[in-house]
């Protein structure tokens, strides 16, 4: 089979990519297209379309007047495994912490009151929250949970969730244990609000995921609406056969 030639541009892409990973740390001014030019020995607009490629992937902020710099790969998640914001930010060496807007008891959204199996008019808990990733806002996320499926719930208003975790409260200290989850993932657009709160522009691509959290005793205890930067978060599925 004949090999298809890569484009340069894409060989530059990959190039500029490698070094980016391996020599540079986040927030670092990277080289002028001149400079590129000079030290690979390219045309101005095959660096261009090099460098399109990397801020299309999130890598470079090109800066009017400034200059481009390393935003840092993306942070992933693999979604066959029932995990926390904190949790997997931690386990792949991140500091994080959550700016808490809402904290409170609520009355139960009309479209939950049969997932939940609670009443018109039952209290449930609101947790809002922007999560930050080394101290940038990677995610706004809303949490429903259910005092129906276990009553210590109520006790997350009394929380500092700023700094704890919700998965680590629910199995760790009150010994919930999870059979399932189910999620949705979609492509959306930011609101005013929600660019306000991830230091985005209005309009910018994202990511919007749902999840259903059930106990062992199959009840539903959460239900989380979760917006994450397109720019700076990515999941990945792994399927067994």
């Amino acid at each position: 089979m004949e090999k298809v030639p890569i484009p340069l541009y894409y060989q530059l892409y990959l190039e500029l990519k490698n070094k980016l990973i391996e020599e540079y740390k986040k927030g670092e001014k990277f080289l002028t297209e001149l400079e590129i030019c000079e030290k690979y020995g390219v045309s101005r607009p095959t660096v261009r379309k090099a460098l399109d490629e990397l801020e299309r992937e999130g890598l470079i902020e090109r800066k009017r007047g400034q200059g481009t710099f390393y935003t840092g790969i993306k942070q992933e998640e693999e979604l066959s495994k029932l995990t926390g914001f904190t949790e997997e930010a931690m386990k792949q060496g991140h500091k994080t912490y959550s700016l808490v807007l809402e904290n409170k008891l609520v009355e139960i959204p009309t479209d939950l009151i049969k997932e939940f199996g609670l009443p018109k008019k039952a209290r449930v808990v609101l947790l809002k929250r922007v999560r930050y990733l080394d101290n940038e806002p990677y995610a706004l996320e809303t949490a429903y949970l259910n005092p129906g499926a276990d009553i210590r719930v109520l006790n997350i208003i009394e929380k500092d969730m700023g700094k704890e975790s919700l998965y680590q409260i629910l199995t760790s200290e009150y010994g919930i244990r999870f059979s399932k989850a189910i999620e949705t993932l979609e492509v959306t657009r930011l609101t005013k609000e929600e660019s306000k709160y991830l230091s985005q522009k209005e309009g910018e691509p994202a990511a919007l995921r749902t999840r259903y959290t059930y106990t062992d005793t199959n009840q539903c205890i959460e239900y989380v609406i979760s917006i994450y930067r397109g720019d700076k978060y990515k999941f990945r599925v792994v399927r067994q056969v």
